[in-house]
C-alpha cells in the first residue's frame, strides 16, 4: 500500500479526513432529510427561455446553451443524455458564480452527426474543440456518468484544456466486475435497432473504450469525485479506487443517492460543486 492520500468531504457537512490510497472509508454521517433544503436562495434558470446556440467542431455542429457569468464551466453529459436533461436547479446554482456551458454530444439532441465511428477519445476531442470554438483555451469541467468517462479522457489527452475537474458517477471502464449492470445496458443499447444512431454510437464507444486506469495517476489537476452510495451502475467503491489513483483528489459520497444524483439532490450537488471550485488549493498543497 502506497502513501498516496485522498481528501474526502463527508456528505452534508464539509468535514475532511485523509485515507491511504486503496482503503475504503465509512461516510456514515446522514444527509439532511430535505435533500434540496438550503439557507441560500438561488435564481432560477429556464431551458425554455434560454436559446440553443451552435458551433462547428470538426465534422459536426454542436448545439449548446450557456448560463451565468464568470470563469467558464463545461458540463459533459452522460449516456443517452442531452442538454434538456440537466436539472435546472443544479445549473442555476452553478451559474450564480460560473459561466456554465452545456452541450450535446455529436449525434445527440441539437447536435448533428457524421458518418463516422465514434469513440471516447473522439468525444473528448469534441469537448476540447468546443472550448476553443466558444473562445476559451481551457475550462473547469464537470462530467457525469459517460460524461465522467469523456472528462477523464479529455484530461489525459488534452491536459491544458482542463482547469479543475469534477467527476460524477464514475468508472474507469465498463468492463470491470463492478459494472456488470452498466455493461449489460450498453450492450443492449448497441444491439437495439429501435435506438437512435446517436445512442447506439455512444454505447459502442463505451464498449470499445480501453479505459483510463493507467492514465489516472498522471492527472495533476485539482479533482473531485462524486458518487451516491446507492449507485448500482457505477458503485461508489469504484470512485474510492479511482481517488486512490489521482494524487490529492477529493472524494464525496452522498449517502443513499443513486446514479447521477444531481437530478435527485440538485442543491446539495450544486453547493458541493461550488465549494470545490471556489477552494483555492488542493488539500495536499496547503
Amino acid at each position: 500500500m502506497n502513501n498516496l492520500k485522498t481528501f474526502i468531504i463527508l456528505t452534508a457537512l464539509i468535514i475532511s479526513v485523509f485515507i491511504t490510497a486503496g482503503c475504503t472509508a465509512d461516510t456514515g454521517i446522514p444527509i439532511t432529510d430535505d435533500l434540496n433544503s438550503s439557507q441560500q436562495e438561488y435564481p432560477a434558470v429556464s431551458f425554455n427561455d434560454t436559446p440553443v446556440e451552435y458551433v462547428q467542431v470538426d465534422d459536426v455542429t454542436l448545439g449548446y446553451r450557456e448560463f451565468g457569468s464568470g470563469e467558464p464551466l463545461l458540463l459533459v453529459q452522460g449516456f443517452t443524455g442531452t442538454i434538456n436533461d440537466w436539472n435546472e436547479t443544479f445549473i442555476g446554482i452553478l451559474a450564480t458564480e460560473y459561466h456554465v456551458y452545456a452541450y450535446d454530444h455529436r449525434g445527440m439532441g441539437y447536435s448533428s452527426e457524421a458518418n463516422t465511428t465514434t469513440s471516447i477519445p473522439m468525444y473528448a476531442d469534441d469537448a476540447a474543440q468546443f472550448m476553443q470554438a466558444v473562445g476559451y483555451d481551457s475550462m473547469n469541467v464537470y462530467g457525469v456518468s459517460m460524461g465522467s468517462v469523456i472528462s477523464q479522457q479529455l484530461t489525459i489527452d488534452h491536459p491544458d484544456s482542463v482547469e479543475k475537474l469534477i467527476l460524477d458517477s464514475n468508472t474507469y471502464s465498463a468492463k470491470i466486475p463492478e459494472t456488470q449492470k452498466l455493461l449489460g445496458e450498453l450492450e443492449a443499447a448497441a444491439d437495439d435497432p429501435s435506438m437512435s444512431d446517436g445512442i447506439r454510437k455512444e454505447a459502442e464507444a463505451n464498449l470499445i473504450w480501453n479505459g483510463s486506469w493507467d492514465g489516472l495517476s498522471g492527472i495533476d489537476k485539482d479533482v473531485m469525485l462524486v458518487v451516491g452510495t446507492a449507485d448500482d451502475l457505477t458503485p461508489d467503491s469504484i470512485s474510492v479506487h479511482m481517488a486512490g489513483q489521482i494524487n490529492g483528489s477529493w472524494l464525496v459520497r452522498f449517502k443513499d443517492l443513486p446514479h447521477a444524483g444531481s437530478g435527485y439532490a440538485p442543491v446539495q450537488y450544486g453547493e458541493n460543486a461550488l465549494y470545490f471550485l471556489d477552494t483555492d488549493e488542493s488539500p495536499l498543497n496547503g
